[in-house]
């Protein structure tokens, strides 16, 4: 790397180096192994994002995985009942570490200010909060079914799970997982630990959070990418706090031949030796470092979209394929079910993306399929279509 003034000229080598460190992707165990290892992940991180989807293990237990080669899935729910993570919004819902928590009061004073209940709504409100303090944490299904029409969809809430909702929202209330991902509703005070910084930031300090957070997690990135993670702060400070860090040096400009800036990093990633161990990774399509379409476009020529969202017609790879990086290439891309009555992982499609694969590579890819599916509660793995007939024969055999 070439030093400037406040500017730095990287090449795409090097940027991809940051991100994957960054992203706790250098190798196989970057935070080491065990529940301790799950909590300096999420704390590395800032933010876990959480998702529903089922087709395989959810996304930030896969997430976890594939930084954490021994992770079970209840430490998680283990560091939430030891209120060390607690779960909420920036861009999405994700897990975030509890002494952090001070920096939701800047989005719950602004979902607040954003609904005007009304009177029916606020006697509910007042009922749900009466309930809760009384019994102490209940789940949306504990509250009598007041829906007066049918359901027209997952989206179409009833009354109650509205009103849960939004005192989660505006702070009246917090959440926690239990073990079949239902939402448990309590008191703050009976989730946040008493020692916890509850005082809200400015509008200066919640930016800066920002900043260093989604930065410490992207490694490189566009100034709309970091800006993202504030979306729902109305005037909201984070590019002009993105200038002022750079000239306090906190944040170096990056130039990189063929791309248009801004780009940013932290200053302290440019200080880092950081060495790529060309572990093999199958990741989530919403892994940290999968979330942005043009980063990994313009960083690692991958083309990358999640196509579940994308109408049957129009998918090319399937409806939830899983990238597979090995080092800092995206090598292909796997859409896959797991059948965990039958035990088995469908691989309805493997498809190689257009670079060097050696066979030494396809054998450590096996050897993850193999860890991918255990994970997955699966025993047998079935290959039903590829587009590299000798990765696939090489595949079929060590399986």
């Amino acid at each position: 790397a070439v030093q400037t003034m406040s500017k730095v000229k990287l090449t795409k080598a090097d940027a991809r180096k940051i991100i994957l460190y960054a992203a706790g992707l250098t190798k196989r165990a970057q935070f080491g192994r065990g529940k301790e290892a799950v909590y300096d992940f999420i704390d590395h991180i800032g933010f876990l994002q959480v998702d529903t989807n089922y087709v395989v293990e959810r996304a930030h237990h896969h997430s976890i995985w594939s930084r954490v080669p021994d992770y079970k899935v209840e430490w998680l729910d283990e560091l939430q009942s030891e209120s060390r993570v607690y779960e909420f919004w920036t861009r999405d819902s994700g897990y975030m570490p509890m002494d952090e928590f001070r920096f939701s009061y800047t989005l719950k004073k602004e979902f607040a200010g954003r609904w005007k209940p009304t009177p029916v709504e606020v006697t509910l409100m007042r009922k749900i909060l009466d309930r809760i303090s009384r019994e102490g944490p209940l789940m949306a299904r504990d509250f009598e079914n007041d829906r007066v029409v049918k359901s027209k969809g997952w989206w179409d809430w009833r009354p109650s799970k509205v009103a849960l909702e939004r005192l989660q929202m505006d702070g009246r209330l917090v959440t926690t997982r239990v073990k079949n991902f239902q939402k448990l509703y309590d008191l703050p005070d009976n989730v946040i630990p008493s020692g916890i910084d509850k005082t809200e930031p400015t509008k200066e300090e919640y930016a800066r959070h920002t900043i260093r957070r989604t930065l410490g997690a992207l490694g490189v990135a566009y100034v709309n990418e970091i800006a993202w993670s504030g979306k729902f702060v109305k005037g909201n400070v984070i590019k002009e706090e993105i200038k002022k860090m750079n000239e306090e040096g906190e944040l170096t400009l990056v130039e990189i031949d063929g791309l248009k800036g801004p780009i940013y990093t932290l200053a302290s990633f440019l200080k880092k030796k950081i060495k790529l161990s060309g572990d093999t990774f199958i990741l989530s399509p919403f892994d940290i470092v999968n979330v942005f379409r043009k980063r990994l476009k313009d960083f690692f020529d991958f083309d990358y979209q999640i196509e579940c969202f994308v109408t049957a017609p129009k998918r090319k790879y399937g409806y939830f394929s899983l990238p597979i990086l090995v080092g800092d290439t995206f090598i292909a891309r796997m859409d896959s079910k797991a059948d965990r009555k039958e035990k088995m992982l469908t691989v309805n499609n493997l498809h190689f993306e257009d670079v060097k694969v050696t066979k030494a590579m396809i054998s450590e890819l096996c050897d993850e399929l193999i860890a991918f599916a255990k994970f997955n509660q699966c025993k047998s793995i079935v290959i039903a279509k590829c587009n590299n007939k000798a990765a696939l024969k090489q595949i079929r055999s060590e399986l």
